[in-house]
């Protein structure tokens, strides 16, 4: 059936009487029953908020809503007497609301966040404190990479043919982990790593020992150590300590929950795709073999990172942040 327009007053799909309070005088909608009809702009906008409230908010059981969750409250709710989900998405696609997605969020609770992280990505560009580094300053990013796996399969993995990928038994046997310790030089693009039974201040004490102990560090005016706020290296009592063993180490911590910042986290990132997924290994000998072997073979095709984000970058993510929170704090007030 197609959509007819005649003289009259009728109902509208919407609920609403067509009259002259509403705008729509004089007109009737003949509804095909696949075709939506005609709406009002101020039913739109109460669907489109609708859409834009937490569930619990109406009293609902959910943590979030689909279309079909949408279309049906806002029949409960006496909106409109009837609409389609196909509508109600046609709406919410042209304002991107998405009510069934989520993502989490961290709000920087630490009050020296700008300065601290600013700090970090200054060694970055190569400065500290206004100061350019000197070809005897390095800057090294350090971090942990907790409990690695070694799962054996009980099938052998078998390599990729025509029109079949690589395939891995599903099953596999646990034979115990590794607690990954790494460090990356950041402007030259070297990686140090050790495996270690667990983490803590005695095997990150050893990293630390296998770097300082070599060319060039060991002669080095300064070594700018960037880590986060774990247990093995957390706080004054960490930067004292360390310090102590190694007058020229400047230890800088990130921001608590800014591991982002620390470029070592990207060579992680890397070593899980091209090295641990899939995860197939006879026993924890073959898998410190891998991680030791990747970081030799990296280390043949790596550059160092080409890292973009600055401090003028980190202070308008800040002032976004800031924003985001008053918005917050206004909806929240609202409900």
């Amino acid at each position: 059936m197609r959509r007819g327009l005649a003289l009259g007053e009728k109902p509208l799909a919407s609920g609403e009487n067509v009259s002259s309070t509403n705008g729509w005088r004089g007109w009737r909608i003949t509804v095909a029953p696949d075709d939506p009809g005609l709406f009002p702009p101020h039913v739109i906008v109460q669907v489109k908020a609708l859409a834009c409230e937490l569930p619990a908010s109406r009293g609902l059981p959910l943590s979030r809503m689909s279309v079909a969750d949408v279309a049906r409250e806002v029949r409960s709710a006496g909106i409109v007497a009837n609409i389609s989900d196909k509508t109600v998405w046609r709406w919410l696609h042209e304002d991107a609301i998405r009510p069934w997605q989520h993502r989490c969020w961290i709000f920087p609770r630490d009050r020296q966040f700008l300065a601290k992280a600013g700090q970090i990505l200054d060694l970055y560009e190569g400065h500290w404190k206004g100061v350019p580094l000197r070809d005897d300053e390095f800057v090294l990013s350090t971090d942990e990479k907790t409990s690695i796996q070694a799962r054996r399969r009980p099938h052998s993995t078998l390599p990729p043919a025509p029109n079949k990928p690589m395939r891995t038994e599903h099953e596999y046997q646990r034979l115990g982990a590794w607690a990954y310790l790494a460090a990356w030089d950041v402007r030259r693009a070297k990686i140090f790593g050790r495996c270690e039974h667990k983490t803590g201040i005695v095997p990150f004490g050893r990293l630390m020992e296998q770097v300082m102990t070599q060319e060039p560090y060991r002669s080095a005016r300064r070594v700018f150590w960037t880590m986060d706020n774990g247990s093995s290296h957390r706080g004054q009592t960490c930067i004292d300590r360390i310090t102590r063993q190694w007058p020229t180490v400047v230890p800088v911590h990130t921001p608590v929950h800014a591991s982002w910042l620390n470029q070592v986290e990207i060579y992680f990132s890397i070593l899980q795709r091209k090295a641990l997924t899939p995860n197939d290994f006879q026993n924890l000998e073959a898998l410190e073999d891998r991680l030791n072997h990747f970081a030799e073979y990296y280390e043949t095709i790596a550059q160092p990172f080409e890292w973009r984000f600055t401090r003028s970058d980190l202070e308008a993510l800040m002032n976004r942040i800031d924003r985001a929170r008053s918005e917050d704090q206004v909806l929240a007030k609202a409900a």
